[in-house]
């Protein structure tokens, strides 16, 4: 079982990057807004 778990996670860490450095996404004209809140509320 440790030998499944550690190749999983060899795995895992071996695919991160694996296809070179992350590129910013191409312009495509559309522009996103808005206003977000994250909170947390309640009574006690």
């Amino acid at each position: 079982m440790r030998i499944c778990l550690s190749l999983l996670i060899a795995a895992t860490l071996a695919a991160c990057g694996a296809d070179g450095e992350p590129t910013p996404p191409a312009e495509t004209g559309v522009t996103v807004s808005g206003q977000v809140k994250v909170g947390v509320g309640g009574n006690l």
